[in-house]
């Protein structure tokens, strides 16, 4: 035995005292690398802007981050990932790295590769249960990612046989099981966490039972997010004062406490359910618009009172009001919507536009002057062998149609290539030519020499405009046999006006603003404008229809685009809730709601 003690003596290469001393060397460089990884981490997550270059954001300005572009790319991957849950990605490594510098062994080191990403996955899902806070520039929850898509599954799977106070069991098991995964991966000992806990005396014994209170109102707070069905039931109201209780915990306040919960039901209650905050854009550059908090829980459509608490009419941002008494008799969201315009806002008057003038028509309408430009038409297209019959002429106030039937075995395509030779031959401006749908006619528009005024207060005041039922009516102008043109604006959410210098693109843009102004109150409709070149759209500054004052910095323009994208999100996240394509739809839902609650 002796013999091969030292046999394996003389097999080492370095003295057992050496080799242990460089171990520990090599462990406590190891350590201190994963330290300065993990604050680099850190540093690189603290010092991250939405603004910054990163690989879905091309920009040319220099990153803010203090790692670089590198930095700045790898934040913004975290953050979309795992949201406020990147924060726990390096505790780990930290950890593992005073454990290595204190010259202490790793146990399980697979097991804790393992804890790793999981509890980050789980702590990211636990905070997307929570409600975005004002001012977060993500679209995505606190969670990112990864949280958002664990919570919902979560929550589809859960959502048909937990109860309602099974939501806050949930989202505490989650938090635990999250918390745990993380201290597993670290390597921390609970023994040392358990000994400062029986304190009774002292600062630090305060201070862990004051952090511990934190906690549990943290997890109270994520049923928000899961199951929100307890919004409606009395341990909604329990669970409220049991966190304002946590809040106050000995006359020191660790967390402002949520404003008072009224007595009154929310199916009574009129306040408005979206909770909304209007955008702010005038602040200093690169201040990020404020996000609208809504309600992020499910909902039940089938209970009728849990649909309007959690939902309210998409018309407009509205300040809500005080709850009105239960007994008041109630009336449809639309009804409701409208008494209310009516009480704070009246429409301006038709007597602020331009009164009608009816000119004489020139003799230019005339059906003889009419019938020779025909012949005229005929005679041309004769030259460029086109044989037909004008068989109609409509006369516009702008143009006029003129209706081609061709002879037999003549193609359109023949036709409708001769505009600009057309145009020519009867000295005209321009002519456009296209088949008439449904009809053996090819139309032919030549503008008229004098051009008809078409004034905005004639389509206001026509019957077409004052009784359409389409809430986005916009009056453009009049068809070639002088009817208005009413269509709605809902039906063209992509619309783009284009056209050369002086073809009536602003004209058109304010037909557009006044159409609306001249039927919505402020509570159903808003506009946002942004007038960079501080000319056309400066006029309507002032008005109580407006978001935020016009506007033309294109630093702010594209901060309220920002604010624009997140709403139309929230919105969309509304209507998928509920089922529903469009915002009508969505408003039907809620007024079937009110009959039934």
């Amino acid at each position: 035995m002796a013999v091969a003690r030292t046999g394996v003596g003389q097999n080492r290469l370095l003295p057992n005292g050496f080799e242990t001393a460089l171990k520990r060397l090599l462990g406590q460089f190891f350590g201190l690398t994963l330290i300065i990884a993990a604050g680099a981490g850190w540093l690189c997550l603290l010092s991250w802007s939405i603004d910054d270059p990163s690989l879905n954001h091309a920009t040319s300005e220099a990153p803010r981050n203090l790692l670089g572009p590198l930095g700045a790319s790898l934040a913004d991957l975290m953050f979309q990932s795992a949201g406020l849950g990147a924060i726990a990605i390096f505790l780990p490594p930290a950890a593992w790295g005073w454990l290595l510098l204190n010259g202490h062994a790793h146990r399980r080191p697979r097991l804790r590769f393992v804890f790793w990403p999981l509890s980050v996955l789980i702590i990211a899902s636990a905070l997307s249960a929570l409600s975005p806070p004002t001012g977060w520039p993500l679209p995505i929850g606190l969670g990112g990612m990864a949280g958002d898509a664990l919570l919902s599954f979560l929550a589809r799977n859960i959502n048909h046989f937990v109860p309602p106070w099974g939501a806050v069991l949930a989202g505490s098991a989650l938090t635990v099981i999250g918390i745990s995964c993380l201290v597993s991966a670290s390597g921390i000992s609970l023994k040392g966490v358990a000994y400062l806990w029986r304190f009774d005396s002292g600062d630090t014994g305060w201070r862990v039972r004051q952090a511990v209170a934190a906690a549990l109102y943290g997890l109270l707070r994520i049923r928000i997010g899961i199951l929100d069905k307890a919004r409606s039931s009395p341990t909604h109201f329990r669970l409220r004062n049991v966190l304002a209780d946590l809040a106050a915990l000995d006359r020191q306040p660790i967390i402002n406490p949520e404003p008072p919960i009224p007595d009154t039901p929310l199916r009574q209650s009129k306040l408005d359910p979206l909770g909304r905050i209007e955008p702010y854009f005038d602040g200093p550059d690169g201040q990020q618009p404020f996000a609208s908090e809504s309600p992020t829980g499910t909902s039940d459509p089938i209970d009728p009172g849990a649909l309007l608490s959690e939902f309210g009419p998409i018309g407009g941002p509205e300040t809500p009001k005080p709850p009105e008494p239960p007994e008041a008799p109630a009336k449809s969201a639309h009804g409701q919507q409208r008494t209310r315009a009516s009480k704070r806002y009246k429409p301006p008057h038709l007597r602020l536009l331009k009164k009608t003038v009816r000119a004489a028509r020139g003799s230019e309408h005339s059906p003889e002057v009419l019938q020779e430009n025909a012949l005229a038409l005929e005679s041309v297209l004769q030259d460029f062998g086109i044989s037909g019959e004008i068989s109609k002429i409509r006369s516009g106030p702008v143009v006029t149609l003129y209706e081609l039937e061709p002879a037999r075995g003549t193609k359109s395509a023949r036709v409708t290539g001769l505009a600009d030779d057309i145009a020519r031959s009867m000295s005209s401006v321009s002519a456009r030519v296209a088949i008439i749908p449904g009809r053996n006619a090819i139309g032919i528009e030549l503008p008229n020499e004098t051009r008809e005024t078409v004034y905005l207060r004639e389509l206001f005041e026509s019957s077409q405009f004052a009784q359409t039922e389409v809430q986005l009516a916009l009056a453009l102008g009049k068809t070639i046999d002088g009817d208005p043109v009413i269509v709605d604006l809902a039906r063209m959410p992509h619309l783009l006006v284009a056209g050369t210098t002086g073809s009536g693109k602003s004209v058109g843009i304010n037909t557009m603003i006044l159409s609306l102004l001249f039927r919505l109150s402020p509570d159903e409709c808003k506009f946002i404008m942004i007038d960079p070149k501080m000319l056309e759209l400066s006029v309507y500054d002032g008005i109580p229809h407006l978001l935020t004052p016009v506007v033309t910095d294109p630093k702010k323009a594209i901060a309220a685009l920002k604010w624009t994208v997140r709403e139309m999100e929230e919105r969309y996240k509304h209507m998928s809730k509920l089922g529903v394509r469009n915002v009508e739809g969505y408003n039907k839902r809620i007024r079937e709601a009110e009959k039934k609650a």
